[in-house]
């Protein structure tokens, strides 16, 4: 029962969040809203709701290894699985402006949150708590990064309409905006009860259910993007949609969870913060050394069997 949970869970919530990106999408173009803004906001929003409806409930819940796994597993996710088999595919090239900025932004934003959510390790408390104070802090590192990133998109002229948004009249758009916060919101709440039951069955933490079950579950949305991107030879593509899916999973879904009720995390390990910024890591390297701004086949290859070793030490120490 509890594997149907999860999976009604996770349909509800994919199919809402489509709903509620393409209802809140077709919303805004009917009022004139640009192009740049609807991808910058609704589509952003759309493509990380699933972690950030999970991460919100869990912590409600009691459940913060849960909310906090489903983070740093779905960022471990996106970077060594879904650029690594993209690369192995396809070789990836990476934006000069990637490189030289979003990239270190990503690895910054992954240090920031090891050292927040470590006090134990760097401040020798008691327990590992990402805070009220901290959630504020990771929605400001948002504010910025937003603002960045419409300043940087300000640039481009194009904003033709490319007809990739549904044009629907406004009783559709409304009843899909509704429909989809519907699906969001029980579609959280079966997956984050069955994936808690699923655990406690198996007899294994929440953390280890947080860090694969939950944070590949979440990730299908970025999954679907870099496979579709790849089949449609723009591979590069994925790189924009991890980095910013990254960002927007430690300082807006984190962020908000902190803010709305503090994170007691108990089983994280410093070993999966470490991997979640060495997968960053990784990317900034393989994309400035041997092949110039380009992820190679075997890099790829690399990358996805990091991803698959660090996956059996999950099950290994489960």
């Amino acid at each position: 029962m509890s594997v149907i949970f999860v999976v009604i869970g996770l349909v509800l919530i994919l199919v809402g969040a489509d709903a509620l990106t393409d209802g809140a999408a077709a919303l805004a173009k009917r009022f004139r809203i640009s192009n740049l803004v609807i991808g910058l906001t609704i589509v952003a929003f759309g493509t990380s709701a699933p972690e950030l409806t999970v991460s919100i409930l869990s912590a409600f819940k009691g459940s913060p290894d849960l909310a906090m796994g489903n983070v740093v597993g779905s960022n471990i996710f996106n970077t060594l699985l879904i650029v690594g088999c993209t690369a192995a595919i396809v070789p990836l090239h990476v934006p000069r402006s990637t490189i030289s900025k979003e990239l270190p932004l990503c690895i910054l934003a992954s240090l920031v949150l090891l050292f927040m959510a470590n006090d134990m390790w760097f401040d020798g408390a008691s327990e590992n708590v990402l805070s009220h104070t901290d959630g504020f802090v990771l929605l400001a590192f948002f504010a910025i990064f937003f603002g960045y990133t419409i300043a940087i998109a300000r640039n481009r002229t194009d904003d033709a309409d490319d007809g990739s948004i549904k044009s629907m009249p406004i009783w559709r758009s409304a009843l899909y905006i509704v429909g989809g916060l519907a699906g969001l919101i029980y579609g959280g709440q079966f997956f984050v009860d069955g994936s808690s039951q699923i655990a406690r069955s198996l007899g294994v933490s929440e953390s280890v259910i947080g860090l694969t079950l939950v944070a590949g579950g979440t990730s299908l949305p970025e999954l679907a993007t870099s496979v579709v991107a790849a089949w449609k030879k723009n591979p590069q593509m994925a790189i924009g949609n991890v980095v910013g899916s990254n960002l927007f999973n430690i300082f807006f879904v984190l962020g908000c969870a902190a803010s709305i009720h503090p994170l007691h995390v108990s089983g994280i390990t410093l070993l999966d913060y470490a991997v979640m910024v060495g997968s960053a890591v990784l990317i900034l390297l393989f994309s400035q050394f041997f092949q110039k701004r380009t992820i190679t086949r075997w890099e790829g290859v690399v990358m996805t069997l990091c991803f698959i070793a660090y996956m059996a030490h999950l099950v290994a120490h489960a």
